[in-house]
């Protein structure tokens, strides 16, 4: 009997609080409505770009430290081509945050989103604390956290993105700027990315009852919890406000 992949074990998986909590979550809802208030937007962006242009690098560096490279290994062997994969596509995301920090700032510029003056979020604390703690975990539950975030974000995004395509079109409001950052998260591009981070955590066969199984239930599992702690709630666009003294 073929066992179950990982990854489709992990999406199928319960967790507490649940998976639509994490990608069906108000601000999400009112994102696809085209009803967000833009300062909650705003509050938003500027936490994500705490975790893009912050965390992330620190995140995906550790990682690469950790690969294990052993200069006995044959430039052919196995081991050695899996360690050439995780670098390239680690790489890669340190390419795509790059870009990714530049494109909150023009799309901030464009929409009027002041990211400047917003102070950090408890879920946002912790958000980044994991990604420290994971990293230096081990190189395997860094890969899946890492999947796992991107996972989760385009599965959030796609349905602002189905959501937006089923209501009326008025062009107003916070709906242009979360237009763009629907299409940008639920793009055959991204959901191509997404499922090359899959392929590599598959590449280290994990079955089922052992421990690194285990282990991967218990980061999705988390990552689910800071996914949803980390949309702002409504209000908190007032509160998260700095006082200007």
């Amino acid at each position: 009997m073929t066992s179950p992949k990982l990854t489709d074990h992990l999406l199928s998986t319960p967790t507490n609080p649940t998976y639509d909590e994490a990608t069906r979550h108000p601000f999400l809802t009112e994102a696809g409505s085209g009803t967000l208030p833009l300062p909650r937007l705003a509050l938003w962006l500027s936490q994500d770009r705490i975790y893009a242009a912050h965390a992330y690098p620190r995140f995906i560096g550790a990682l690469i430290s950790r690969i294990p490279f052993r200069e006995t290994d044959a430039i052919t062997s196995p081991r050695e081509q899996q360690n050439q994969r995780i670098l390239q596509a680690l790489v890669k995301c340190l390419d795509n945050i790059v870009r990714e920090v530049d494109f909150f700032r023009d799309t901030s510029e464009t929409f009027g989103l002041s990211m400047e003056g917003w102070i950090e979020r408890k879920g946002t604390r912790d958000y980044t604390a994991e990604m420290s703690r994971v990293a230096a975990s081990g190189l395997f539950e860094g890969l899946v956290f890492l999947w796992a975030m991107e996972q989760v974000y385009f599965d959030a995004w796609s349905h602002v993105k189905a959501c937006l395509d089923t209501t009326s079109s008025d062009n107003a409001g916070s709906r242009p700027a979360v237009q763009k950052f629907a299409t940008n998260w639920s793009s055959v591009e991204f959901k191509a990315f997404v499922d090359e981070l899959a392929g590599l955590v598959e590449s280290f066969d994990i079955r089922p009852g052992t421990d690194l199984w285990s282990r991967a239930e218990a980061v999705w599992s988390r990552v689910v919890e800071l996914e949803v702690e980390f949309w702002p709630l409504e209000g908190e666009e007032t509160r998260m406000k700095k006082v200007e003294i």
